[in-house]
């Protein structure tokens, strides 16, 4: 078995992050775990919402979770798979945009 450097593993000690800051853990803990609570949108939105940008953050570990997390609250594939090309498709674009940087100084480097 190959060594990995996300070893699965480390997502259950997450928590002990606590344990080097308390004070600014337990804060995060708070509020993760309030943001994470129904209000204007259902956690079952938030969570296809957390799986996107765990994409485009490109943590394996918010991608497991997430994933995990959506098949409990009975997200299909199909919903994944289409949040996740939401997340791709505005990474995508914003890179290209910036495009327009680009040929902004370009023109006027090449004038």
């Amino acid at each position: 078995m190959a060594n990995n450097y996300y070893d699965p593993a480390d997502l259950r000690k997450f928590g002990k992050i606590i344990e080097w800051s308390e004070e600014l853990g337990t804060k995060f803990f708070d509020y993760y775990g309030k943001v994470f609570e129904e209000g204007a949108l259902s956690a079952r939105e938030k969570s296809l919402i957390a799986l996107a940008v765990a994409h485009v953050v490109k943590c394996p570990y918010c991608i497991d979770a997430y994933t995990k997390d959506g098949l409990q609250r009975g997200i299909t594939k199909e919903e994944m798979m289409e949040a996740v090309h939401a997340g791709a498709a505005i990474e995508s674009g914003a890179t290209l945009v910036h495009g327009v940087q680009m040929m902004n100084k370009y023109n006027k480097l090449s004038m």
